[in-house]
Parts: structure tokens; sequence; C-alpha cells
């Protein structure tokens, strides 16, 4: 089990050290090395071209790829245990399609990126918040499988509400603006955004970590977890909003970034097993590092910079069906 935290702890920060290095101005390691020996002695750079790459540069984007990539993680490990489905992502309540339509139309009424930022922020938030309403007002019936069924309902609503939208939008700047946004970039990182990102995603992530015992609990069916003590009703609530916020924060600084809360959870549970106790942080770790993998590649491997979407589908694709092909023989 520690050492599959080690293994998460290392791709971590293999992933910090390929992101610096690469770009389209590669970096040596020992320029790194020589850059954070000078900064921790507080002595002058030794090259002040590779401080502006690593801190204003690269340094803001490796922050939000690894708060992102960790969010949907611990929201993917989070919402797979409520809901007792290896299947389930982050986006099960809506959260990404009110974001996707929150952002939507701040660019459709042309606010700034922060306004865009905030609207996607709100949207996930009242999106999960309408679900929640609506799975409420459903009675004598299973709760996890009512809020199952309402987010997938919403979801589709919210769904057509983007396609309006983009139906709606100026076809030659907004619509390929649009577009763009819903395939999901951290392109437009800065220093200056990164509280609206880090704020929401650790204040969520810490609650979600205090909850990890309880969430075992929770994960047992609700008689279960009843005649253990657990306080079913307000522990559900807790644990859907502070995944909520973790998603709502993440799909408003990168857009829509699928997969990586369907993956990264079953790899952590293949490295440290099922308990949330070793889950959730492990998680966390592993889902910053990869992510932070993927936009390395995302932003090198071609002479234009690739949608985060399109490469987090190529590769979870295939998992999803070796997930389908592992479905019969049960989820431990």
């Amino acid at each position: 089990m520690r050492s599959g935290a080690f293994w998460a702890v290392g791709v971590l920060l293999a992933g910090v050290l390929v992101a610096f290095s690469q770009g389209r101005t590669p970096l040596a390691l020992f320029d790194l090395w020589q850059l954070a020996w000078a900064v921790l002695q507080g002595a002058p750079p030794p090259n002040e071209q590779t401080q502006t790459i690593v801190l204003q540069i690269r340094g803001p984007r490796v922050l939000a790829a690894i708060a992102v990539g960790s969010a949907l993680a611990v929201a993917g490990a989070a919402f797979q245990g409520l809901f007792r489905n290896p299947l389930v992502s982050p986006d099960i309540l809506g959260a990404s399609a009110g974001a996707a339509l929150g952002a939507v139309l701040g660019i459709y009424f042309s606010m700034g990126v922060f306004g865009i930022q905030m609207a996607a922020f709100a949207g996930g938030l009242l999106a999960v918040a309408l679900v929640y309403g609506v799975g409420s007002t459903v009675r004598n019936s299973d709760p996890v499988l009512v809020l199952l069924l309402a987010g997938i309902v919403i979801g589709s609503l919210l769904g057509a509400g983007i396609g309006m939208v983009k139906v709606l939008a100026d076809p030659y700047n907004q619509l390929p603006a649009m577009t763009f946004w819903l395939l999901g970039s951290l392109s437009a990182a800065h220093a200056d955004d990164l509280p609206a990102l880090i704020v929401p995603v650790a204040l969520g992530t810490v609650v979600l970590l205090l909850l990890r015992w309880r969430m075992d609990v929770m994960s047992l069916p609700e008689e279960e977890a009843r005649s253990l003590g657990a306080r079913t009703t307000a522990l559900r609530l807790l644990i859907v909003a502070a995944a909520t916020l973790v998603t709502a924060a993440s799909v408003a600084a990168a857009g829509i970034v699928g997969w990586v809360g369907l993956v990264v959870p079953h790899l952590a549970r293949f490295l440290v097993g099922p308990s949330f106790v070793r889950l959730l942080p492990t998680s966390a770790v592993l889902g910053g590092g990869l992510l932070l993998f993927i936009d390395t590649l995302a932003r090198t491997v071609a002479p234009v910079e690739i949608p985060l979407g399109i490469l987090t589908a190529l590769i979870g694709s295939p998992f999803f069906i070796f997930l389908l092909r592992r479905a019969s023989r049960g989820w431990t």
C-alpha cells in the first residue's frame, strides 16, 4: 500500500519536472536546479530568461494543472464511492454541464475572462443544487438512484441549453471561442486567476479528506450505513457539495476535461486499495501528476496546442472499454 502512494508521488514529481523542462523553449534540469537553489537562497537568478519562463509562464500553468487534475480525481473517487458505481465521473450530477452553460452564456454576452469563469462556476453549483432539489422531492425511493437519474435528466436539459446558445452565437467570433472552451485547455492559466481556482479546490478537497473515514461507510448500502450510525442524508449532502465545489472550480478554469475523474480513481484503487483513507489522497496526487503529463503533451506534441479534452478522451476511452470488460466480475 505504501509503495502505491510512493508511485503516485513519483508520478507527480516527474510530471512537474517534465512540465517545467519541456516546451517551445526546452530547459535543462540543471538550469531548473540552479533557479530553485537561487530562489531558496534569496540570490539573484542565474538566468533571467529561465526565471521568466518558469515563474511567469509555466509556473501558473503547472499549478493550475495540478489543481484541476487533483480536484477531478478526488471528486471522481468521492462520487464513485457515494453512488457505488465504478463508471461514475465528476459530471454525473450536472456540474460540468452547468458550468459549460454558464461559460457559453458568458462568452455570448461578451464577458471578460474572469466573468466567464465566474459564470461557469456559478452555473456548476446551480446545476447540482437543481439536481439535489429535484431529487429531494421524490419520496420512498433509493436516494442514490434518484440523484443519479435526476443528474442525467438535468444534464441533458443543460446540454440542450448549450446547443441553443451555440446556435444563437456569432459564428465568426463567439462560436469558435465556445467550441474551444468546451474542449478544455489550460492555455489561459495566469497567476492572477489561480486564487479563483485553488481556493475552492483546496476547500472542497480538505472537506472530502476530513470525511474519508465516513465515506467508507457511505459506500455501503443505505440501510447498512444507517445501522452503523452514519447520518447518511447529511453526509451525502456534504460530500456532494464538496465534490461539486471542486468540479465547478476546475471546469470554470480549464473547460471540460473528461475522463480524469473516471480513470484516476481506478488507478489509485489499484495502487492502494479501496479504502478512502488512502484512496482520496492518492487520487489527488496521482490526478495532478497525470494531468501535468497530458497538459505537457498537449502543448508540445504538435505545432498548435491540442485541447485537453481530446487527449484525455484518447487515453480514457480504452480504459473505459477495459472497465466494461471487467464489469461482470464485480467491483471492490
